[in-house]
């Protein structure tokens, strides 16, 4: 809303006759703005015809300034914001308006919006309302996704629908009622309204926000659209029945606390060292940049006359404990000087005649900088790029200190990441799984989630005969902590630190106070759907919290989790497991917000084994205490959470075929007292974070078993044609597969090859794409599993015509 104001023809001619004693200090016209993260911009300015309104941003001295603006009759926004230089305001004016407020000494900036936005917008609204321009009497068509119920902890019974109407428009409304059980009136177990999801702007379907608990297990869903849209549907049973529970001899629970990086470090350095017939471990190639920073103090208590100083080596390095004092001497106009003796330096500030201090922070900074014997101890800088011209006040000994608080017996050396590989058989002959966890500093359960996983392999290796078919089977690779020195600084300084602590901004944002902003999301600096590459989900702001760091790959972490999967090209398969809230996803992960343009989907044989795969995984989860990932949290991680640009799931998914998937620990409770979920966040009392650990560790086992599948998978899928329409004039037909598999097709009765069209899928949920054809057509056809079995034992290059093939006959109108 903005204030009310004279008309502006009458206001531009009140400005016109403004004495120009009333200017104010002007800032420069046109001048460029300093951007957050140190570029410089130039300032967006209104159009230059006279009807060119725009939003403009103006800053003026003080509050006595913005009375006067008032008093001219400027078009003020209700807005007003203090900055370094006065208070920001907003104003509606033309060109000609902004240069003679500029004239008359004003500070007037850049556009916030203008005519231009104004377009786009009406350009926007035009296209919104075309889209929801349907006919009243045209019925949408109701696609239901899925339809499911399942039970959580105490046996709670949730249902959970999702449906894509025809009809994308916001005004779509769904409303879903549930039977009681098979049998019961329709209608009987409930019903409720749906919520219209949508990402990047696109509709994608509607759904519950959560799920909804219901008394009994429901058979059958009616949903129901106000554009008159219906569609019943059988409600199936999530995760169907529970993975078998180990037997009783099975040895679980080696976690008792959370556990720093270098407590991991020792704990899978002595597994590797009780166990080296069936395990070891790899010390890999790129050490972090360590537990350490530089040391910093800082002096003055406002933005103009604050400086601060950071030592040239690291504070554990010989940074910690020097010293630098401001020093005002008694007499009167003494210039400024610098003393530095041994690691003590003092700042003899510049008096006036009056023998008042008379030195600026700037002054004080480049002293401090051009004096040889003081830059080999440290640097100075004025305070978040201030120009620095306030005065500085005298300050005793300030000493410097790096701020680090873990113990003594956490390095502050680069680190050494170590993989902990188990195997029988470790030559690169067996297929090779890789488990990795913390990505993320905090997510404090993962690390403990790996832990547990390898102490199971390890000490059920000679009781248990399932466990040593995985371990003699496979080749496992166990990274429990990716981020360590992250994790560190997560443990003993800054507990919701995301990123590692590599400080990659220039002086503008590196005082102190910044400390707990540095570091980069190692899960957004992979070389894949990254924001370098335009994709949606990053930062590259250096304080983000998800920062992707400077380029592609920077950092060590993600460095060594791409030579683990080069180094052994056996590993097909992958879970990084991050927390919290309960998903179970996959890649693609990442799109460009325009369009939503996802990174390609994996073929419609892979997306169906992510499926597959998921139920399995799923069940071995709940088997521990009851927990059930949802089934809306379960999918491609577009889908069910946001786009992820940079993640390393799709780093090693597209540059090297590994089937990776993505745990978040941590599900959310349900509470029956107040009818909601609480979520349980990333460090949860260790009593929830054990329970957590235990669980997800069975899902880890639980990939580990997908894997010995594939690997003993000798067996080829099997395939039919199914014919949907028989109606007149043409026939839509579509393929069943008894397995997740691709099938390969011709049309003109030629030899299928590997070349031939790909059966896709329909969409997102929606299973295999239909084919319409208008005449007689011979199909012809085989299909590929994940493991490589091709249908009939048909060889693709060869010349045997042992592939599948069906006639259609179309009836003639």
């Amino acid at each position: 809303m903005r204030s009310s104001h004279p008309s502006r023809v009458g206001r531009m001619a009140a400005l016109l006759a403004l004495p120009v004693a009333l200017a104010l200090s002007a800032g420069p016209v046109g001048a460029q703005q300093s951007q957050p993260d140190g570029q410089v911009v130039p300032d967006r300015q209104s159009s230059t015809e006279q009807n060119g309104v725009a939003l403009m941003r103006v800053v003026v001295p003080g509050q006595a300034d913005l009375d006067r603006l008032n008093d001219l009759g400027v078009d003020l926004a209700e807005y007003k914001k203090p900055v370094d230089d006065g208070l920001e305001v907003h104003a509606v004016l033309s060109p000609e308006e902004t240069q003679q407020l500029r004239e008359l000494g004003f500070d007037v900036r850049d556009a916030i919006s203008d005519q231009t936005d104004f377009a786009e917008n009406k350009a926007e609204r035009q296209a919104a309302i075309a889209a929801a321009a349907v006919d009243a009497d045209e019925v949408d068509k109701l696609t239901p996704l899925r339809a499911e119920w399942f039970t959580s902890i105490d046996d709670q019974r949730f249902i959970s629908i999702e449906v894509k109407s025809s009809a994308i428009d916001a005004q779509t409304s769904l409303t879903v009622t549930w039977d009681k059980g098979k049998g019961t009136p329709a209608g009987s177990g409930g019903t409720a309204t749906m919520s219209r999801f949508t990402d990047a702007g696109q509709y994608m379907y509607h759904r519950f926000n959560t799920p909804i608990p219901v008394t009994d297990a429901p058979a059958t869903a009616t949903i129901t659209s106000n554009r008159g849209g219906t569609v019943t549907v059988p409600v199936k049973k999530w995760l169907g029945a529970k993975v078998k529970a180990p037997s009783k001899h099975y040895l679980s629970d080696f976690v008792d606390h959370y556990m720093d990086p270098t407590e991991i470090n020792n704990r899978i350095t002595t597994l590797g060292r009780e166990f080296p017939k069936i395990a070891e471990v790899i010390d890999l190639p790129n050490l972090t940049n360590g537990y350490r920073r530089a040391a910093q103090a800082q002096f003055g208590t406002d933005a103009a006359s604050t400086l601060y100083v950071s030592s040239k080596a690291y504070g554990s390095e010989g940074g910690n404990g020097l010293t630098v004092a401001l020093v005002k001497p008694q007499a009167a106009s003494a210039p400024l000087g610098v003393v530095v003796t041994g690691r003590n330096v003092v700042v003899n500030l510049a008096t006036d005649g009056s023998a008042a201090v008379s030195s600026t922070a700037k002054q004080v900074v480049d002293a401090l900088n051009a004096d040889t014997a003081v830059s080999a101890l440290l640097t100075a800088a004025t305070y978040r790029g201030n120009a620095g011209a306030g005065l500085v006040a005298a300050a005793p000994a300030a000493t410097l200190t790096d701020g680090l608080k873990a113990p003594a017996y956490v390095s502050r050396d680069p680190f050494q990441m170590k993989a902990l590989r188990i195997g029988k058989k470790r030559d690169g002959s067996k297929v090779g799984v890789f488990l990795y966890c913390q990505e993320h500093a905090r997510e404090w359960v993962t690390p403990i989630t790996c832990v547990e996983t390898a102490e199971r392999l390890l000490r059920n290796y000679a009781t248990n005969e399932q466990t040593r078919k995985l371990v003699d089977g496979l080749d496992i690779f166990i990274l429990p902590v990716a981020n360590p020195d992250g994790a560190h600084y997560s443990f003993y300084d800054f507990n919701s630190q995301r990123r590692n602590m590599t400080n990659h901004c220039t002086e503008t944002n590196s005082d102190p106070g910044r400390r707990n902003s540095w570091g980069v999301d190692l899960n957004r600096n992979f070389s894949v759907g990254s924001v370098f590459d335009g994709y949606s989900g990053a930062s590259t702001t250096c304080t983000g919290d998800t920062f992707a760091g400077p380029a592609e790959l920077s950092e060590p972490e993600a460095r060594n989790e791409v030579w683990l999967t080069n180094q052994f090209p056996n590993i097909k398969f992958a879970m990084n497991t991050h927390s919290y809230g309960g998903y179970f996803m996959w890649p693609p992960g990442a799109y460009k917000t325009a369009g939503r343009e996802l990174l390609p989907s994996p073929d419609f044989g892979t997306e169906n084994y992510f499926w597959d795969a998921s139920t399995h995984v799923l069940r071995a989860v709940q088997s521990y205490r009851g927990t059930a990932v949802w089934p809306g949290r379960t999918g491609p991680v577009p889908d069910v959470l946001y786009s992820a640009a940079g993640n390393s799931a799709d780093e090693h998914w597209f540059n090297r075929g590994i089937i990776g998937w993505d745990f978040e620990v941590g599900s959310d409770m349900y509470d029956p007292a107040t009818g909601r979920f609480n979520a349980v966040g990333f460090q949860p009392p260790f009593a929830e974070g054990h329970e957590e650990a235990m669980e997800f560790a069975a899902g880890q086992i639980a990939i580990l078993e997908v894997a010995q599948a594939y690997a003993a998978d000798k067996t080829d899928p099997v395939s039919t044609l199914t014919v949907r329409d028989k109606g007149v004039g043409s026939k839509v037909f579509s393929f069943k597969i008894d397995e997740p598999a691709n099938i390969y097709y011709t049309l003109d009765g030629s030899r299928p090859t590997l070349n031939s069209t790909r059966l896709t899928s329909a969409g997102m949920r929606e299973g295999a794409q239909e084919i319409t054809i208008n005449a007689k057509t011979t199909v012809n056809w085989f299909a590929v599993d994940i493991a490589g079995n091709i249908e009939n034992n048909y060889q693709p290059t060869g010349t045997r015509n042992n592939y599948k093939t069906q006639t259609l006959y179309v009836p003639k109108q």
